[in-house]
């Protein structure tokens, strides 16, 4: 199982006791290595009890015996049995094993104990040597006074120190693992707490999250509550939306059933032709408004799967000729002005689509006065910029905000007030911009777009307010 996949309480608790375990066999071996020391220091001592001992009784008795006190003092001395050799002046064997381990050292010094390790009987001994001089049966002279003791008693030593070390550490984590498990379990039980309150949420339930939290979960909670917020304007956007389309669809709607039901009882041919022309274009007005819905919602979650190096002229061109038939069906002049060639990344459809919305903006809402549009096609830094303007009837200031806000017309007319709000939404989604001139001599919108190869022209990436 991978690290990520565990809960955070176990996460928590192989972090916090790891470092613990390894500390805890580090200080294991250190304190095994001390039981060591510890070992030979005591045992050496002991050795030493034990020579100095010998060596008085050996003085005492002149080298008849030693005292039941010495012998004592040899079958206890550091918890091991302990093998002595004595010999007197010359050379002459004394008193203990006859045979002592075999040593090749330096001639003893008088008063100083010496020590090493040697063989005896196939096992690792440690051996003291001290000399010092005494009177036996009349002759003076140096007596070597020599002890061993096994290793293996040593190392059992050392092992119990060792052992009851490791079993009082291994009490300790065992302990300190009860806690920290359990403590952690304690510390969690906050976010226990909240994910138990978003769970009895309802699916309705939107609201910011008011609990009381640790300051290490407040900017998770914080988060959650700005996701909480962006859903439920988006929810209430998308019901608005809803709520507006239904309005709108409503009135041609209700026109096409008139119209259709009409349509039967016109008996007179002119008559029914002028019904079926109001049918049909109250059909294609519908047809309209719900191609605009579609293109708004597509825009709102994201439909820029199209985006592709386009030349502007051309997407311009195309959206121009597809309106030029209703253009001069009106009597109006339409003309084009192309630039040299403007390369952009864009979705060919949605910015086709938007330059049809500025057009068919112009022809709606120009007036009665209106005799000409123009497209014109420029290059304005790092961006290009498509202008359409009229000689209209224009706006006020007042009535900029109001045109490119969604199903919203200045004036009564044929629109759907979708137009500019898409027009606006694929400037956004292209990191461009969209202006509108406020003016009485005509209308004058643009549509700006970053150059391909080159980041939006505005700081923010965003289109500005027209």
């Amino acid at each position: 199982m991978r690290f990520a996949n565990l809960s955070l309480r176990l996460r928590l608790f192989l972090l916090i006791l790891s470092p613990l375990l390894v500390a805890s066999v580090l200080l294991g071996i250190w304190r095994y290595q001390v039981a060591r020391d510890t070992s030979d220091l005591l045992f050496d001592r002991g050795l030493l009890a034990a020579a100095l001992a010998i060596s008085r009784d050996v003085a005492i008795s002149e080298g008849d015996a030693l005292s039941p006190a010495t012998r004592s003092v040899i079958s206890d001395a550091g918890g091991g049995e302990v093998f002595y050799h004595v010999t007197g002046p010359g050379g002459i064997y004394v008193t203990g094993y006859a045979y002592p381990p075999s040593w090749r050292v330096p001639d003893a010094v008088d008063g100083r104990p010496q020590y090493a390790v040697a063989t005896y009987r196939g096992e690792p001994v440690r051996i003291l040597r001290m000399s010092e001089t005494t009177t036996i049966d009349n002759l003076t002279g140096q007596t070597v006074v020599t002890v061993w003791q096994r290793m293996s008693d040593r190392y059992a030593f050392a092992r119990q120190l060792s052992y009851r070390a490791a079993v009082l550490i291994g009490a300790l984590m065992a302990t300190l693992a009860v806690v920290v498990w359990f403590g952690v379990q304690r510390g969690l039980s906050p976010l226990r707490g909240l994910r138990d309150a978003i769970e009895r949420r309802s699916p309705d339930d939107l609201t910011p999250i008011r609990r009381p939290v640790p300051s290490e979960v407040r900017g998770v909670v914080a988060t959650l509550n700005r996701l909480f917020g962006q859903v439920q304007d988006s929810i209430q956007a998308h019901q608005a939306f809803i709520s507006d389309a239904a309005h709108q669809l409503r009135n041609p709607a209700a026109a096409l059933l008139s119209l259709a039901e009409t349509l039967p009882h016109a008996r007179d041919p002119e008559e029914r032709h002028r019904r079926q022309q109001e049918l049909i274009a109250a059909a294609r007005r519908s047809a309209t408004l719900a191609e605009k819905l579609l293109s708004m919602e597509r825009l709102r979650y994201g439909g820029m799967s199209g985006r592709q190096a386009i030349d502007l002229n051309a997407v311009a061109e195309e959206a121009a000729s597809d309106l030029a038939p209703l253009i001069l069906s009106r009597d109006l002049a339409l003309s084009f002005d192309a630039a040299g060639p403007l390369p952009v990344m864009a979705d060919p459809v949605l910015v086709g689509e938007a330059i049809r919305n500025l057009i068919d903006n112009a022809i709606q809402h120009g007036g009665p006065t209106m005799t000409a549009i123009a497209v014109t096609l420029s290059r304005t830094g790092d961006a290009a910029r498509v202008t359409v303007s009229d000689d209209g009837r224009g706006l006020s200031p007042e009535d900029l905000e109001l045109a490119f806000r969604r199903f919203g017309q200045v004036r009564s007319g044929q629109g759907s007030g979708l137009g500019l709000s898409i027009v606006r939404q694929v400037a956004e989604a292209h990191g461009g911009q969209v202006d509108a001139r406020a003016s009485e001599g005509g209308g004058c919108f643009s549509l700006t777009l970053p150059l391909a190869g080159r980041s939006s022209p505005y700081p923010d990436g965003r289109s500005g307010n027209p």
